[in-house]
């Protein structure tokens, strides 16, 4: 990804912030299983140091806090402004004590080798400009022995949380093509990918996991599509090209694809992501 396309992607997510903040209460809980599977995976416990690497509006870091309790500490980092001001805002409003917060890429955090007991990444690797590098920085700042888990969406048809607004819209707006290998929410979805390259960046022990859950809220269709058409920039942008004639159109097409997941006033999505995990040899020093 070059310089330009990087800001743009930057400039996207500090668009999106707001409403990551807007929603914060509702995201933390349907994405609650995402982070229990992390913390699990990643062996976390008291007394310890964790880095959250693309931490967004506060998750996991927050739910890490109450763990580590205050003999240990969570360090938060996001590359955007936005996200880091209203992670540290929550932060402050609950009293916790034990967050740090640093605005950073994954591909260079600044910490020192061996600074932290675990690496952890929720839903943000998919968007590192650069995966390999962004891997070996996480590797880099773990203890030998330490653990770096990262948890990425599975298969856009396996997650109709996003596919049935998105599908619906692409039949009316067209998309360029996309690469694979962009940042996208679903850059790892393929079983292997993730893996391979926490291999080529040279974690050890490299596991890969399937989490199948379900997202799930006291939403109405109306509120998801709000919050769906709201907090995605791609969706932002393809409905900006529509006419509003086509609107009703796409929304009530969305409605009859997406009324199976709500019933009786909750929404209940089927969803599947992976969880990658690998571990730093003691005595290998930085990566």
């Amino acid at each position: 990804m070059n310089p330009k396309e990087q800001n743009k992607a930057l400039e996207a997510w500090q668009a999106s912030a707001r409403y990551w903040d807007k929603y914060r209460v509702l995201i933390a809980q349907m994405f609650a299983p995402l982070t229990a599977g992390l913390v699990e995976e990643a062996r976390i416990g008291v007394g310890q140091k964790v880095l959250d690497i693309g931490g967004g509006s506060g998750e996991p870091s927050l739910t890490i806090s109450s763990i580590v309790g205050p003999n240990g500490s969570v360090t938060y980092t996001d590359p955007v402004a936005g996200m880091v001001e209203t992670a540290q805002a929550e932060a402050e409003r609950r009293g916790l004590t034990n967050i740090h917060f640093r605005q950073c890429s994954a591909d260079d955090l600044p910490f020192a080798d061996r600074a932290f007991d675990v690496a952890v990444s929720r839903l943000s690797a998919m968007f590192f400009v650069d995966p390999v590098t962004g891997v070996r920085e996480a590797l880099r700042v773990i203890v030998d022995d330490g653990y770096a888990s990262f948890v990425v969406w599975g298969p856009k048809e396996a997650n109709p949380f996003f596919s049935t607004v998105t599908d619906v819209i692409d039949r009316f707006v067209e998309s360029p093509k996309q690469d694979p290998d962009a940042p996208d929410p679903f850059r790892f979805a393929v079983p292997g990918k993730l893996a391979g390259i926490l291999v080529n960046a040279g974690a050890e022990n490299v596991i890969e996991r399937q989490l199948d859950f379900r997202i799930e809220g006291k939403v109405s269709f109306e509120q998801f599509w709000q919050l769906r058409t709201e907090m995605s920039e791609t969706l932002r942008e393809k409905m900006a090209r529509l006419t509003p004639t086509q609107l009703p159109t796409i929304k009530q097409a969305a409605t009859d694809a997406a009324r199976r997941y709500f019933v009786s006033g909750k929404m209940s999505f089927p969803a599947q992501a992976l969880i990658v995990s690998g571990g730093k040899s003691a005595g290998r020093g930085a990566p």
